[in-house]
């Protein structure tokens, strides 16, 4: 995996001119959707008589909601709501992403601004601008190590669950060269942020390549690229509730919570 990145960027080098004026392009012709609205809430379970489990969610645009008009809509309502259901609890959730977010920005301009005294788990939706940026796999390593070391520092219990990396080569508004260099290397920043989850405690990453074609034949929809996208980048309200509910079976399957020995207590804040 080591020799992805040096071998993509000699090949990639004499297509950074075309990727530049291409990608003006795109950022010009897109449209420019908000971010969503409403950034915490409560998903209800019928069942609970427990106190209510606290989830954060952080990252960049698709954290964000952007593409989808509120967050109780979007990923984060979605995946609490499914959560609810699993674990038979009532889920508050909180959202602080942005669109162009990196790692390294999520880390220094959000964390700082998180004031819940209590977490039980946190899922982290980042990896398309550490992509658009070209940053080197190392850089993202060592910017995503620093993000889950202070978020341990602040609640040292509580797990940490990454999302898939964004299904960059399915993007309907990319080009060719622009799906093959930043679509690459966007997998790679997977693999590496991969082999660092497995380095560090009560911190998961469920790995697979998201592949909106294969979504639309097991869902049974005739044209997904058009059904999961908004603007030819960020998702639909459908795909995000899709993606929501994945990534929430992705969670329980990864061991991440144990649902038999959830607590009232856990993850303090010790700042």
């Amino acid at each position: 995996m080591r020799l992805k990145y040096p071998l993509g960027a000699l090949i990639s080098l004499p297509l950074l001119p075309i990727l530049y004026i291409q990608g003006a392009k795109v950022k010009a012709t897109i449209p420019k959707l908000p971010e969503a609205t409403g950034t915490e809430g409560m998903a209800s379970s019928s069942t609970s008589d427990k106190k209510p489990f606290q989830l954060l969610t952080l990252g960049e645009s698709t954290i964000a909601g952007v593409g989808v008009e509120t967050h109780a809509l979007g990923f984060t309502g979605t995946l609490a709501q499914s959560l609810a259901e699993m674990l038979q609890t009532d889920v508050r959730w909180k959202v602080y992403a942005k669109s162009g977010y990196t790692a390294k920005d999520v880390q220094q301009k959000f964390l700082p601004q998180i004031s819940e005294e209590t977490v039980d788990l946190v899922v982290i939706g980042l990896g398309a601008n550490d992509a658009f940026a070209l940053h080197h796999p190392q850089r993202w390593r060592k910017d995503v190590r620093n993000l889950i070391l202070q978020i341990q520092e602040m609640y040292p219990t509580a797990p940490i669950f990454f999302c898939n990396m964004p299904p960059i080569k399915d993007f309907p508004a990319f080009t060719p060269q622009m799906k093959f260099v930043i679509g690459n290397l966007v997998e790679i920043l997977g693999e590496e942020l991969k082999i660092l989850v497995e380095e560090m405690p009560h911190v998961y990453y469920e790995g697979s390549v998201i592949s909106i074609l294969e979504w639309g034949r097991k869902l049974e929809i005739q044209d997904p690229l058009a059904a999961f996208f908004s603007d030819g980048v960020h998702p639909s309200t459908f795909a995000y509730q899709v993606w929501a509910r994945e990534t929430a079976k992705q969670i329980l399957d990864s061991k991440a919570l144990n649902p038999s020995s959830l607590k009232n207590d856990v993850a303090p804040n010790t700042p």
